[in-house]
């Protein structure tokens, strides 16, 4: 089953699912957008769960692989500078350096080729713009025998369990941490702040 097809079949439920369980780490993060108003992604955008929790201020851009879930995102976008575009978060179409900021909540351990979505999302970036990252990873070394035993079955339904963000960010040096603080499931989920170089 394709990651498409599999979220345009999950998304009336997605909401239901993780609203609840994730506002007040997606408010955490998004606290970190600046207050002069800027040029935003949202990559992954999904059914917009961050939308309603977003300053006004900037102008918005939301991209998702589904038709489905960005049907679902657009009414939350409704008091917000917003466009959303049906697009692959690994293939970004847009120029180089056209965000200030990017927004990536729950997407690098969803995707196929999650190295392919942070190059890109540097590409996308001008220099001194900011990464905005809430998702799960294993940490470095980390074991985790049963995350890794289902991740065969997980990843192809909904969610990959084996990212280990430091690899990523090793592949993809014009990126920078700037923090990195556990969220949640003592500290499966954290919140990664990068800098583009």
């Amino acid at each position: 089953m394709s990651l498409k097809h599999s979220y345009t079949l999950i998304s009336p439920f997605y909401d239901a699912a993780l609203t609840a369980a994730t506002r007040a780490q997606r408010a955490r993060s998004l606290a970190g957008l600046p207050s002069t108003p800027a040029r935003v992604l949202l990559s992954g955008v999904g059914t917009g769960l961050d939308l309603p929790l977003l300053p006004r201020q900037h102008s918005y851009t939301g991209i998702d692989l589904t038709h489905a879930m960005l049907r679902r995102a657009m009414p939350r976008a409704a008091r917000l500078d917003f466009s959303c575009v049906q697009g692959d978060a690994q293939c970004l179409p847009f120029a180089d350096r056209s965000f200030d900021h990017v927004i990536l909540h729950l997407i690098l351990a969803v995707l196929p080729n999650p190295f392919a979505c942070l190059k890109e999302t540097a590409r996308v970036l001008v220099p001194g713009g900011s990464v905005l990252i809430f998702d799960k990873f294993l940490q470095a070394g980390q074991w985790a025998p049963l995350r890794r035993l289902v991740n065969p079955v997980v990843r192809r339904v909904a969610t990959r369990l084996d990212v280990v963000f430091e690899e990523l960010l090793d592949k993809t040096p014009q990126l920078v941490m700037e923090s990195d603080q556990p969220a949640l499931a003592a500290g499966w989920f954290r919140l990664i702040r990068l800098k583009r170089v």
